[in-house]
């Protein structure tokens, strides 16, 4: 009798703590897709700050899904090559008074596509020195050094080889530049290349929220990364955010230039503007042990599922990009809507940070997160919605 007595005892402990742990799984964000357009497959950048050439190769990629042209795998290096080329000219002609660094913008991508062409990934892997993943700790230190003696050494004058030399420290780690190339049969110049994809660099439309400059005109971001002084309308945030949500809407992608080093951004795929104080209350916590946390386990507790956010204003936008807590981090692609369990919309975002997180390589970003945190968008013009549009004189 003990002995059943004890058995389901047992049998009702398994129960509950089966229950249990239901309970704090069906707690998690669980996510309903709403609409996701067409992306191709998921890269991983590794250990290279190359996430601007990755982001927006994504969105070109995408666009060509979009515009029916088929799958195509683009070449992220040798965008990476030509960039760093035309970065180093820049430098050495200010004497070092700029920035000569690997991140970049999603405008140098566009401006490769315009002045060099692409080239498919076959044409350029890009990976000379034996892993099968970029990693350009090496490289950037080498062409770091490399430009920075003839930007800032004692020089009278430059001999006509230095960019030569710059040239061979990329050949030897990314490859050469192709030429030319034979793809699906044909032989194509990068330039002919993108002419065949029906690409164009005027389609393309840079959008910003500041209030230090006025809306409804153009002005280049000011981050070190925006070197070619990329302009960008600025719009009110309700505006910048209307045209995500018109875009992906109307089966279009978004290239997206964020700050990521949020506590509610996780590496793995969340990412939110958690409010502390009422999230504190909802979860019973007392706030003696709230403020007695660490900050990981903070930050654990606030991206673990869904909770309340900060309402984003325009002044909280300003505020972090005056204070510096709005940085130029990282380039991703939205190309989807989905809704959690509450309701809620989130952006479905493709990283380059390989598969090896919970959804896969995809992010979800609360629109909280990318109203505070978007640093600009890329669209194609035809993705802006025509009263915005008018606005800016963009037809």
């Amino acid at each position: 009798m003990k002995r059943i007595v004890l058995m389901a005892a047992v049998g009702l402990l398994s129960m509950n703590l089966a229950a249990q742990e239901n309970e704090k799984k069906e707690e998690g964000f669980q996510f309903t897709t709403v609409k996701a357009n067409p992306i191709t497959s998921i890269k991983n950048q590794n250990r290279s700050s190359t996430c601007w050439s990755f982001s927006t190769i994504a969105f070109l990629e995408s666009e060509l899904l979009r515009m029916g042209k088929g799958e195509y795998d683009l070449s992220e290096m040798f965008v990476v090559h030509h960039t760093m080329l035309d970065r180093a000219v820049n430098y050495v002609r200010l004497h070092g008074d700029s920035s000569f660094a690997p991140g970049g913008s999603a405008y140098d991508v566009i401006y490769c596509l315009d002045q060099y062409g692409l080239v498919p990934q076959s044409a350029m892997p890009g990976i000379m020195y034996g892993d099968t993943l970029p990693v350009h700790n090496e490289l950037d230190a080498v062409a770091g050094g490399y430009v920075n003696a003839i930007a800032k050494g004692r020089l009278t004058k430059l001999t006509k080889v230095w960019k030569q030399g710059l040239s061979a420290i990329y050949d030897t780690y990314l490859g050469q530049c192709p030429e030319s190339f034979t793809y699906a049969g044909k032989e194509y110049t990068p330039k002919s290349f993108v002419q065949s994809l029906g690409l164009k660099a005027a389609d393309y439309v840079s959008i910003t929220s500041y209030t230090h400059r006025p809306f409804y005109t153009e002005f280049p971001v000011e981050v070190q990364d925006n070197w070619r002084l990329e302009p960008s309308w600025n719009l009110p945030v309700e505006e910048m955010m209307a045209v995500i949500d018109h875009a992906v809407k109307n089966g279009y992608t978004v290239c997206w230039g964020s700050d990521v080093s949020e506590q509610g951004f996780t590496r793995d795929g969340i990412a939110v503007v958690p409010d502390a104080a009422k999230a504190a209350e909802l979860s019973g916590s007392d706030m003696a042990r709230w403020t007695g946390m660490t900050a990981a386990d903070k930050r654990k507790e606030l991206t673990a599922k869904p909770m309340p956010e900060k309402e984003i204003t325009q002044e909280m936008r300003q505020e972090a990009y005056d204070n510096w807590e709005t940085t130029d981090d990282h380039g991703m692609l939205i190309y989807g809507v989905a809704k959690d369990q509450n309701g809620k919309e989130y952006y479905m975002v493709k990283n380059s940070w390989g598969t090896n997180n919970k959804y896969k390589g995809t992010w979800y970003a609360s629109k909280a997160f990318v109203a505070y945190k978007t640093m600009n968008i890329l669209v194609h013009k035809d993705a802006l919605p025509k009263e915005i549009a008018k606005k800016i004189g963009i037809k």
